[in-house]
């Protein structure tokens, strides 16, 4: 490790001791099956957003066979607010998987659970079991590139990923990484955000308008109890009729609608 790189480590370091986020629930965990709850829920969500929806889940939910025996409708509805819904069907396959076979125990086993990307799985074996993966993903991304590439652009995770390599301490995933995200996202309160010179960066859609918005409007009907039709393609008004008979054809595709005697319900 250069100096460069032990001057990044000190100063990320010194910043968790000052600043760290120690109040964050599941930092307060090394259960794998609520870090891997927690890791699902953050894709593409705010902290903040997340707090309450995780509370109420692991309190509904307090084990992984808990939500394995649950049905797929149960979590669906307890997941409306919290946006991107398939995340709530891939974390109930994967936990009917660990509760039948046991939690994986590295990033290789927890990415063979059913929707596990290698981000979570990283993001798991880190956390949960301390393991020496390489993590990245917005924050750390963001503390990456404000510190070793500040002119470059598109920035390849494969250079982020090297980086990471020679500047983790070992023994101490679970610990830094906590220190990078936190880090990271004062970089972002304080008006820095590299992510869009990442090359592996995607900028989401704005919502208002958007197919996600229409799914996430049939989802909302469909938590108070199964519907027609009509009325659910009605939900966002007439000119956007057609949108809704769009989301709700991948839904029905995708396995969180269910079609049966011309009603619309959650699957069992």
């Amino acid at each position: 490790m250069n100096t460069e790189e032990a001057g990044f480590r000190r100063r990320v370091w010194a910043h968790f001791r000052a600043h760290g986020r120690h109040d964050l629930p599941w930092r307060k965990t090394q259960d794998p099956y609520r870090i891997l709850v927690s890791e699902v829920m953050l894709q593409q969500t705010q902290v903040d957003r997340v707090i309450p929806f995780y509370t109420k889940f692991i309190k509904t939910f307090p084990t992984a066979r808990k939500l394995a025996q649950a049905p797929l409708s149960e979590v669906l509805k307890l997941w409306q607010g919290l946006g991107y819904n398939r995340r709530a069907k891939m974390l109930h396959q994967a936990v009917k998987s660990v509760a039948a076979r046991g939690m994986p125990r590295d990033a290789q086993g927890l990415e063979d659970l059913p929707g596990v990307g290698p981000y979570t799985a990283r993001a798991v074996a880190a956390f949960a079991y301390n393991q020496d993966s390489i993590v990245i993903e917005t924050n750390i991304r963001t503390a990456v590139i404000q510190h070793f590439f500040p002119k470059k652009e598109k920035v390849s995770d494969t250079e982020i990923e090297k980086i990471l390599t020679r500047t983790l301490p070992k023994g101490r995933a679970r610990e830094w990484y906590g220190a990078l995200m936190d880090y990271g996202a004062y970089l972002k309160r304080s008006g820095v955000s590299h992510n869009a010179r990442g090359a592996g960066h995607t900028k989401q859609s704005k919502f208002p308008g958007s197919l996600r918005e229409a799914r996430g409007a049939v989802l909302r009907e469909l938590a108070e109890g199964p519907a027609l039709r009509a009325r659910l393609v009605s939900v966002l008004g007439p000119e956007r009729r057609e949108q809704m008979i769009r989301a709700l054809e991948d839904l029905i595709a995708e396995g969180l609608v269910r079609l049966k005697r011309n009603r619309y319900s959650f699957p069992d």
